[in-house]
């Protein structure tokens, strides 16, 4: 089977772009409500748009790339986040922002079924996990610039009037003076054109996929949905993913609304800490599996996690500042422990559902909706506390979960005993 070194760093670029374009609206979340003169729930339908492409599109996306390969279904998902990205950048208003942004969600849902399958085969099949983590890693790392970008994009285009350099001159003629933060759209819109012509003269390796990447026949879900479990763990999937965006969201709105942090500086900078501590906090959870039992880990996370928020979202400025990005750090594992001790808990068709888990991503739409409605009825604060009753539910996996095999730990009593047996 032909490894390609290229197409590695091509999949490792395309998360990066999937998290650049997902991740942003947090930061620039406080900017659209005062833009746009938004209600809370008005401001919540914005991630719910994106993220409800996301949910629907999960399990769709691998009967089309099954229909018509790699290439043709990556073209159709670029495509797609083209117009929706070029749509919103040349008409920046919150009735075409809604659409746009589901738009470029469906785009994003398929390219993350496509890479997946293409990664094993480009990278090999012994080094899919270490990839798989490098991918994650990636993404973290996307998630922490792009708030800096904004930054950066907010005082020159705001301050400069774009004359500090030919690129941000480009965009100060082509961005509206009194809504800078819409250059976004115009940088997202060339990266997906380049994206495209990049795909255009690339070869793609063959992909054989195996039983888990194959979409399953209707009643194969229609089965699966009867099962108490697996709706179970779909929920667990839709509250962990709601919490994670659930504070990405409106953690800088928190800020600016509670301790005057400006969105700009400081609240951009939390958001970038939120995701970067997450990616630190995935690294520290892949030792901690190998050590402990996983649903021991997920407990003491989630418990810590509840912890964290609680200051954030009742500790001064100061403390508030340090909070939201360590709720991030234990937030970090929950995932990948819930979506493995789901697949662990069935003994067959693993493809379906993890189709069924991945609509789980819909969960970034719901309970970001959910707070903002509060939000407008008792305040942002009081609505956050909703975030409460989700990681509760994650908690409670870590009880009643059952997985059939329990992931493997070093017992590190042995191997000191081994390794005092063997100098003796």
């Amino acid at each position: 089977m032909r490894r390609s070194k290229f197409i590695i760093v091509l999949i490792l670029v395309i998360w990066f772009v999937i998290s650049f374009v997902t991740n942003i609206i947090g930061p620039i979340m406080p900017i659209l409500i005062s833009t746009y003169e938004l209600s809370l729930t008005m401001a919540a339908f914005l991630p719910f748009s994106m993220f409800l492409a996301y949910g629907i599109m999960s399990v769709p996306a691998g009967a089309i790339m099954e229909r018509y390969g790699e290439k043709m279904s990556m073209f159709i998902a670029f495509g797609l986040t083209f117009t929706g990205s070029f749509l919103f950048a040349l008409i920046p208003s919150y009735e075409i922002a809604l659409p746009s942004l589901f738009i470029i969600g469906i785009g994003m849902a398929m390219l993350q079924v496509i890479i997946n399958p293409l990664m094993r085969v480009a990278g090999g099949e012994e080094h899919f996990a270490f990839f798989s983590v490098l991918g994650q890693l990636v993404f973290g790392a996307s998630s922490f610039i792009s708030p800096h970008v904004f930054k950066y994009l907010m005082h020159e285009l705001s301050n400069d009037a774009g004359n500090s350099n030919l690129f941000v001159y480009w965009l100060s003629r082509i961005t509206p003076e009194d809504l800078p933060w819409s250059s976004l759209y115009w940088i997202f819109t060339f990266v997906f054109v380049l994206m495209i012509l990049i795909i255009r003269f690339v070869k793609f390796p063959k992909v054989d996929l195996v039983e888990d990447e194959k979409p399953a026949a209707v009643e194969v879900y229609k089965s699966l949905l009867k099962k108490r479990n697996i709706i179970f763990f779909f929920l667990g999937i839709v509250t962990y993913v709601g919490t994670e965006q659930g504070i990405a969201n409106w953690m800088s709105k928190f800020l600016m609304t509670y301790h005057d942090v400006d969105p700009e500086g400081a609240g951009a900078s939390a958001v970038s800490w939120f995701w970067g501590l997450m990616s630190v906090g995935c690294l520290s959870g892949l030792v901690l599996l190998k050590i402990l039992d996983s649903k021991l880990v997920l407990r003491v996370f989630t418990v810590l996690a509840m912890f964290a928020l609680g200051i954030a979202l009742f500790g001064s400025a100061t403390l508030s500042l340090m909070a939201f990005p360590v709720t991030g750090f234990f937030l970090s594992v929950m995932f990948s422990v819930i979506f493995s001790l789901a697949l662990n808990s069935e003994k067959k068709y693993h493809g379906a559902f993890s189709g069924i888990l991945c609509s789980g991503i819909l969960g970034g739409a719901l309970v970001p909706l959910i707070v903002g409605w509060l939000g407008d009825m008792v305040g942002l604060k009081m609505a956050m506390l909703f975030l409460f009753i989700t990681l509760s539910y994650v908690f409670s996996i870590s009880y009643w979960a059952k997985p059939l095999i329990n992931n493997k730990t070093v017992r590190l009593k042995r191997r000191v005993k081994n390794s005092s047996s063997g100098t003796q």
